[in-house]
């Protein structure tokens, strides 16, 4: 997901430290170290041709489907016009989305106070119309990053911290250059979605299989490096998302050449940074960073000050140990 098929200059040594990035990332998201990731599976060539048919021909099992407020809420969000009564009233009009704007609007990633949010109205009102977009584009899609069990409980909660960083770090690119912030933090979490998608599909094969395959860390990771934009746009498509959606999803995926960077592609860039130097892991240098992304040395840190104040906010878990 962290790509670096950006076309670079000659000298450029930004490329090795992201591919490193990604590395590190995904030995924390499967709390494994780098030398299970390395592991080659003897079952991965059965379950790389089953993804693939499943994404081709029949579909995944585990795709989520599309939100029944969602077109509506769609169609709203994209309104300049709207005013605050009409984005209540349709946020009212679904419970169970109300119930998860509520827990959202009242994590420490979007709280902006110690005032506990207590109704639809209260947060739209506390938050505004830009902060309400937001909430609610993450709280259409924490119910399906929400864990089922045990054995995901860990990688769901990483992915889903890093899914929010990675879409307030897009978010805030975008509007740097003029572009839909909004839009772009909810494309911003597709990717965490797709992550804990392909999980599941793998973990269903493997039941298939009466559990002659092991799903091991390895495997994941090879299957998400492997899948993990497609599974993104077959997402968007099941969710009929506005035809930019896709387009900036490709742009992130297949960068063309001479191109400015994409702000998703440079908001999960940062994100993965932040995340992983937060829970102490191995990390980009600062330097580097920079040098990765096309902002001025302002756009960068106010960028960054923003981002890291909501991470920082999150008080519920402790820095992680680095993976060995």
């Amino acid at each position: 997901m962290l790509n670096t098929a950006h076309e670079t200059p000659a000298g450029d040594d930004t490329q090795l430290p992201l591919r490193r990035l990604e590395a590190s990332l995904f030995c924390w998201l499967l709390d494994t170290p780098p030398h299970k990731l390395r592991h080659e599976d003897p079952n991965e060539p059965e379950v790389r041709q089953e993804i693939q048919r499943r994404l081709r021909q029949s579909g995944l099992t585990e795709l989520p489907r599309k939100p029944s407020v969602l077109p509506r809420l769609m169609s709203a969000l994209a309104d300049e016009r709207i005013n605050r009564h009409d984005l209540t009233e349709i946020l009212l009009a679904d419970p169970s989305l109300t119930t998860q704007l509520l827990d959202v609007a009242n994590s420490p990633f979007f709280k902006p106070g110690d005032q506990s949010i207590e109704s639809v109205e209260h947060a739209v009102f506390m938050l505004g119309l830009d902060g309400i977009r937001n909430v609610a584009s993450a709280a259409i899609m924490r119910p399906m990053m929400a864990a089922r069990n045990s054995q995901e409980a860990l990688f769901a909660q990483r992915t889903w911290r890093w899914g929010l960083a990675c879409a307030r770090s897009a978010e805030l690119i975008a509007n740097t250059h003029g572009g839909d912030g909004n839009g772009f933090f909810m494309v911003g979490l597709l990717p965490a979605l797709s992550y804990i998608t392909l999980r599941r599909e793998v973990v269903h094969i493997a039941k298939g299989t009466g559990d002659r395959i092991a799903v091991t860390p390895a495997l994941i990771r090879s299957l998400l490096k492997s899948w993990d934009w497609e599974t993104t746009q077959k997402i968007a498509e099941a969710w009929h998302l506005p035809p930019q959606y896709h387009a900036w999803l490709l742009a992130a995926e297949r960068p063309a050449p001479r191109t400015a960077h994409s702000p998703l592609n440079d908001g999960i860039i940062l994100g993965t940074r932040e995340v992983l130097r937060r829970a102490n892991q191995l990390n980009l240098p600062e330097d580097t960073l920079q040098a990765a992304l096309q902002l001025s040395e302002s756009q960068f840190q106010s960028i960054r000050a923003s981002l890291l104040t909501m991470l920082q906010s999150d008080r519920s878990g402790k820095p992680d140990t680095p993976s060995a």
